[in-house]
């Protein structure tokens, strides 16, 4: 598989897309793209019309309080995520896309993309999971801590002499930059080892659950529910799950572990330059995904999408090529 120019040339490169997950959104997300292209605009309609939430004034006119909470975050991102997305697609209607991934609720955006769900249900599912987990802290409270300057190894040696509770990896963003999740008396005695081990910072995060962690069992269960409502296709282009780092096929499956799983992002960046892929273009809020791959491989590209300036930007790459 090859990448193909936006005006018909055979490029040399393999084109992967990458949506953002949480943590990624800001007030006013999304605002210059809905403002000049007709085609993000039309996501923000079509995500309202599914979800009857008024997206555009939640991302434009939110403060980060409101934005943060997640049931907001995850809509929000989705949509800017997918604004961005068919804003380059109008940009380089000739462009080859070989594969896809999406950092946690960036799967959801990454499989309306290409075509495995529509947009209105991926928006659905995005409503429901965000409800859910919202919620999770209630049901199980939780926490979560970045985790910064150790190595997976060294966290996984800290993490099993925890003895007050669950205390997982959560996230495996890049070397060196891993999030972990648990009970909360067991975060704070995995704190403390870890900083005796070296860590160079251990940040606790703004959240009410353990996501990625087994305590978000009874909300993996109840998104299923969700899922398994939902016809995805198998001919869509290839999503690379954050559980296996592989081409998914059965998401309902795969998306209810994501709750409860670490996202394997490390591992699924390089499976996809295994594959091939040397170009990797973030569509959505921010370039957190684009800083992670240069900390995974700095001699691949990194792309973004973020507004009508970045979506030239990337045009004119691409072009050169």
């Amino acid at each position: 598989m090859r990448g193909v120019l936006p005006r018909g040339g055979i490029s040399l490169v393999m084109i992967a897309v990458v949506f953002p997950g949480q943590g990624s959104q800001k007030p006013g997300m999304g605002h210059e793209l809905f403002e000049h292209n007709t085609f993000a605009r039309q996501v923000f309609d079509q995500v309202e019309n599914a979800t009857g939430i008024n997206v555009a004034d939640l991302c434009f006119n939110s403060d980060e309080a409101k934005l943060r909470q997640t049931q907001n975050a995850q809509l929000a991102l989705y949509t800017c995520s997918l604004a961005a997305f068919y804003a380059l697609k109008d940009c380089c209607p000739g462009l080859k896309i070989s594969g896809m991934a999406g950092h946690s609720v960036g799967e959801y955006a990454a499989l309306a993309a290409a075509g495995a769900v529509s947009l209105e249900t991926g928006a659905k599912l995005v409503q429901k999971r965000g409800d859910i987990m919202a919620r999770a802290g209630e049901l199980r409270p939780g926490a979560m801590a970045a985790v910064l300057g150790l190595e997976r190894a060294d966290i996984e040696s800290a993490l099993a002499e925890v003895k007050n509770g669950v205390a997982v990896i959560a996230n495996d963003n890049c070397p060196g930059q891993l999030v972990i999740s648990g009970d909360r008396d067991a975060i704070a005695e995995a704190t403390g080892l870890l900083n005796e081990r070296g860590a160079r910072r251990v940040l606790p995060l703004n959240v009410s659950g353990a996501f990625h962690s087994p305590l978000m069992e009874d909300s993996a269960e109840a998104m299923r529910v969700a899922l398994d409502q939902v016809a995805f296709r198998d001919d869509s282009t290839p999503v690379y799950s954050n559980v296996t780092t592989e081409p998914g096929a059965d998401w309902p499956e795969l998306l209810e572990q994501q709750l409860k799983a670490p996202v394997l992002w490390t591992g699924t960046m390089e499976r996809m330059i295994a594959d091939g892929f040397d170009t990797f273009i973030e569509c959505g809020s921010g370039e957190v995904l684009i800083g992670l791959l240069r900390r995974i491989d700095k001699d691949k590209r990194g792309l973004r999408v973020m507004d009508t300036a970045t979506c030239d930007e990337t045009s004119a790459a691409l072009e050169m090529n």
